[in-house]
Formats: structure tokens, C-alpha cells, sequence
């Protein structure tokens, strides 16, 4: 549907908003809730209808959320230009307030980037025990295996989640 309404009047339904951003109603509704969206109006049934920039609005509180932010945090970047006497302090709040976040957003890509790295060395390590039948060795004494005898070093994240104390 490319974004558009199924009403005439070009409204969003709480169900259009939803799954145009590939979100859920009870997300439609609690982020309209806390003040973070804003309907336009209500039907007589009394659902909420909205325009369609609000739908861009959700999306970008969607993904600010997943990117870790608090709905506090994303309440002030998204009321910094309402809050500010003029456009040259709305400018320099948002952009004091965007320059934090992304430093925090950069900290954690590089930490997401080693984690990345060290669970797929794991996962690669731990592929040649799909076949273990040793339960001689297992689980106390995998250490002991000759299954894995040839990773040298072992992947420190191999040896916290298989307990193997080389």
C-alpha cells in the first residue's frame, strides 16, 4: 500500500499505522498514549485517526526505541524545536541532544561489531560438536575431547559457554 490509507479522507487508521510501519496496534496505542503520537481525530466509534507525517513519527520512534533509547529521551529530541524561543536554540538543543546519541549509537555498534565476531568464531568452533556421541567427556570434561583438540586458541566466548578451562 506504499504508505497510503484505505479511507478517502487519506487518515491512518491505528490498524494502518501499525502495519504500515510493521508495528503492532498495542504499539500504536501505547506510544499515542505517552504523548509521543498525536491523532488528528477520532472516529464517532472512537478510533484514533492520523496523518500521515504521523506515520513517519512512529517510525522513527520505532526505530529510536530499538536503537536502545528511553521514551524520555526520544520525548525531548522529538520536543526540542516546541520547547526552544527560536530556531537557532532549537537547532543547537537538537543538535547537542543528536551529537549524544550518536556517540552512545557509535559505542555500541563497535560493541555489537566484537560480538558479531566473537559468537561467530563460537558458532564456527562449536559446528564440529554437532556430532559428539562422547558422553565420556560430556558435559564436565568437553575440554578433554579430541573433537577439539585442534582449535587452538580456542575462542574465549567457546571457552565460557562450553566451560573448557585450557
Amino acid at each position: 500500500m506504499n504508505g497510503k490509507s484505505r479511507r478517502k479522507d487519506g487518515l491512518l487508521t491505528t490498524g494502518d499505522m501499525a502495519r504500515l510501519s510493521g508495528s503492532t496496534l498495542r504499539t500504536v496505542r501505547f506510544y499515542e498514549e505517552a504523548g509521543l503520537l498525536n491523532p488528528v481525530q477520532r472516529t464517532d466509534g472512537g478510533h484514533r485517526l492520523f496523518e500521515q507525517p504521523e506515520l513517519d513519527r512512529l517510525r522513527l520512534v520505532t526505530d529510536l526505541r530499538a536503537a536502545g533509547l528511553a521514551l524520555e529521551e526520544i520525548r525531548e529530541i522529538l520536543e526540542s524545536k516546541a520547547r526552544a524561543p527560536n530556531g537557532a536554540q532549537a537547532a543547537r538543543s537538537l543538535i547537542g541532544r543528536l551529537d549524544s546519541q550518536l556517540e552512545q549509537m557509535r559505542v555500541r555498534v563497535k560493541l555489537l561489531s566484537r560480538l558479531v565476531e566473537q559468537l561467530d568464531e563460537a558458532r564456527t568452533t562449536l559446528e564440529c560438536c554437532q556430532g559428539c556421541v562422547n558422553n565420556v567427556n560430556f558435559p564436565a570434561a568437553c575440554g578433554e575431547c579430541k573433537t577439539l583438540e585442534h582449535v587452538d586458541p580456542v575462542p574465549p566466548a567457546v571457552g565460557v559457554l562450553w566451560d573448557l578451562h585450557r
